[in-house]
C-alpha cells in the first residue's frame, strides 16, 4: 500500500468519523465558545497532526532582545520612533525582555514547553550598523550564533526570520522601503546572513508581515517609520519588499541551497473576512474582494503568476481614475519582474489571529486616496454575539476564520505546504494573572480548527507556532498588550518570566500532538 494511498485513507476515515459526530446530538462539552455552536463547523474534534510535525514559539528581535546600543548596534527605525515618544505611554524596547543577556533562560522555558521549533528574528542594525555589509558587526554575528549553538544542544530547530520590521535607521534616511535600491541593500544583507547562519538554520522567512509594516509604517504612519504617505506609500513599499524577497530567494536557491539544504519563504499576515449580511449581494462581493486582496497584494505575485491580483489592479486604477489621476497608484511590474518574482516560496508563512465582518459601502473619494477606502467597505467585528475579545481590542476570538483562511489559501494558490507561523492571544495591563482561561480556550480553539483543516480538508499544514513565547513589546502598543505563554515583569530590573497556566496547555498538546482521542476524556480536561 503506498504511502499517498494510506494517507488518502486516513483523511476519509477522519470526515467520517467527523459526520458521524455531527449528527449525533452535541454536548455542551463538544464546543468551545457557547457563542459558537453550529455542529457542523463548531463541533471539537480528535485527533493528531503528521509525526513531523513542527511545533514552535515565536518572536522578533526588537521586541525582545533590548540592548538597543550595545556591543556596536546601530539604531533601527523603532529606536528613533520609540525614542520621539511615538508609542503608548512614550514606551521602549531599549531593554524589553533583556533577552540579548537571558537567552539561555529563554531557550530552558522552550525546553520546558517542549516546543521542537523556534523562530525569531535577526536585528539587521545589529549585524550591520550602518545597513550595508561592508561593515559588519562582528558582536552580532557571535550573539547570533551563540543563540543558534545553545538552539541546537537543546535539539530546537530555528526558523529564522531576516526582517521583522527593525529596519537600519540609516536606510530610512535615504527612503526606507520606498527607495528602490532597497531589494539590493537586502540582498547583500540576506547573503551574508545565509553564509554566517546558513549551516545552523534550515527554515528561513525573508520579511514578516509586508502587509502590516507597509500599510501602518508608509500609509497610515501609526508605526516606524511613521510616514503618512497615503494612497501611494505602503504600494511602493510593497513593490521594493516584494522583489527583495525574491532576489534573497533566487541568491539562496542558486549560492546556498544544494550545500545547505534548507528552504526560505515569506510570511503573510491574513485574517478572514465575512461578509457582514451573506444575504447581500454586495456584502458578499467586498467580503470576496478583501479576502483576495489583503492575502494577494503579496501572495499573489509570489505563490500565483508573479503579478499582483487582477482585481487589486482593476480595482485602484478605477479608484485611481475617480481620482482624476493619468495613472494608476499601484506600480506595475515587469515581464522580467514577474518572471523573476513568481514561484519564490518553498512554503506559505501565515500569521493569523482573527475575523472580521465586511459591509458594502461606498468610500472612494476623488480627494483622498488610501487603501483602507479602496475596497468600497466597511470592515467590523461582531460585538454582540462573538466572545468578549482579547486585550488588543481589535482580536475577537473567532477559530473557524482560521479553517476558512487555510482553504482559501489551498484552493487559491494549490496544494502548498503551510505554516502559522504565528497565533495568539493578548490580555491587557494589571498584576500578574497566571490563570488565563481566555488564552487556553483560544488556543485550543484555533489549534483545533488547523486540525480540521488538515484532518477533514487535506491542508498540507507543516507546522503551528505559538505567539508568543513571553510578553514583549508589542509595538506601538508598548507593554499594555500582553501575548505571553509566559508573563514578564517590566517594572522588576531581571525581567523574571512565570509560567501562564496556558504554557502548560500548549505543553500538553505538543506532547500529545494534537488531541488524541481518550476514553472518557474531552477537551475540558486539558
Amino acid at each position: 500500500m503506498t504511502r499517498s494511498f494510506k494517507m488518502a485513507a486516513f483523511h476519509l476515515l477522519a470526515v467520517i468519523a467527523f459526520h458521524l459526530l455531527i449528527i449525533s446530538e452535541a454536548k455542551d462539552s463538544d464546543f468551545i465558545y457557547k457563542e459558537f455552536t453550529n455542529p457542523k463547523r463548531d463541533t471539537f474534534v480528535y485527533g493528531t497532526f503528521p509525526k513531523d510535525f513542527a511545533w514552535g514559539v515565536a518572536t522578533a528581535s526588537y521586541q525582545i532582545e533590548g540592548a538597543w546600543d550595545a556591543d556596536g548596534k546601530g539604531p533601527s527605525i523603532w529606536d528613533t520612533f520609540t525614542h520621539n515618544g511615538r508609542s503608548y505611554k512614550k514606551q521602549n524596547a531599549d531593554v524589553a525582555c533583556d533577552s540579548y543577556n537571558k537567552y539561555e533562560e529563554d531557550i530552558a522555558m522552550m525546553k520546558k514547553l517542549g516546543v521542537s521549533h523556534y523562530r525569531f528574528s535577526l536585528s539587521w542594525p545589529r549585524i550591520l550598523p550602518k545597513g550595508f555589509a561592508n561593515e559588519v558587526n562582528r558582536e552580532g554575528i557571535e550573539y547570533y550564533k551563540k543563540l543558534l549553538d545553545a538552539l541546537h544542544k537543546a535539539n530546537i530547530e530555528p526558523m529564522v526570520t531576516l526582517y521583522h520590521w527593525d529596519l537600519p535607521q540609516v536606510l530610512q534616511d535615504m527612503g526606507g522601503w520606498e527607495n528602490e535600491m532597497m531589494a539590493n541593500y537586502f540582498a547583500a544583507y540576506a547573503d551574508l546572513c545565509f553564509q554566517a547562519f546558513g549551516e545552523q538554520v534550515k527554515l528561513w522567512i525573508t520579511f514578516n508581515e509586508p502587509t502590516i509594516f507597509s500599510l501602518f509604517g508608509y500609509e497610515l504612519g501609526t508605526d516606524a517609520p511613521g510616514l503618512p504617505h497615503n494612497g501611494y506609500g505602503a504600494y511602493r513599499v510593497g513593490h521594493t519588499v516584494i522583489k527583495a524577497h525574491a532576489k534573497a530567494w533566487h541568491l539562496y536557491d542558486q549560492k546556498y541551497r544544494k550545500s545547505q539544504g534548507g528552504k526560505i519563504s515569506i510570511v503573510l499576515h491574513g485574517n478572514w473576512f465575512e461578509p457582514k449580511n451573506p444575504d447581500s449581494e454586495f456584502d458578499r462581493a467586498v467580503a470576496e474582494k478583501a479576502s483576495y486582496v489583503e492575502l494577494g497584494w503579496f501572495a499573489n505575485p509570489i505563490f500565483g503568476d508573479g503579478d499582483y491580483p487582477a482585481i487589486m489592479k482593476d480595482m485602484i486604477a478605477n479608484n485611481s481614475r475617480i481620482q482624476q489621476l493619468s495613472t494608476s497608484r499601484l506600480p506595475e511590474f515587469t515581464e522580467d519582474d514577474k518572471r523573476m518574482i513568481e514561484g519564490t516560496f518553498d512554503f506559505f508563512g501565515l500569521n493569523h489571529y482573527t475575523t472580521n465582518l465586511v459591509a458594502h459601502k461606498p468610500t472612494v473619494s476623488e480627494h483622498f486616496a488610501s487603501f483602507f477606502m479602496e475596497f468600497n467597505g466597511e470592515m467590523s467585528q461582531d460585538k454582540e454575539s462573538w466572545p468578549e475579545p482579547a486585550g488588543s481590542p481589535w482580536l475577537y476570538p473567532v477559530p473557524w476564520g482560521l479553517r476558512k483562511l487555510l482553504n482559501h489559501i489551498k484552493q487559491t494558490y494549490g496544494d502548498v505546504p503551510i505554516y502559522i507561523t504565528e497565533n495568539g492571544f493578548s490580555e491587557g495591563e494589571g498584576p500578574l494573572n497566571t490563570k488565563d482561561t481566555a488564552r487556553i480556550d483560544y488556543y485550543k480553539a484555533y489549534i483545533n480548527e488547523a486540525l480540521k483543516a488538515y484532518l477533514i480538508d487535506s491542508v498540507n499544514l507543516k507546522g503551528y507556532f505559538a505567539w508568543s513565547l513571553m510578553d514583549n513589546f508589542e509595538w506601538r502598543s508598548g507593554y499594555s498588550e500582553r501575548f505571553g505563554l509566559y508573563h514578564v515583569d517590566f517594572e522588576d530590573p531581571e525581567r523574571p518570566r512565570t509560567p501562564r497556566e496556558s504554557a502548560g496547555v500548549y505543553s500538553k498538546i505538543i506532547k500529545n500532538n494534537g488531541f488524541p482521542v481518550k476514553a472518557g476524556t474531552d477537551h475540558t480536561e486539558l
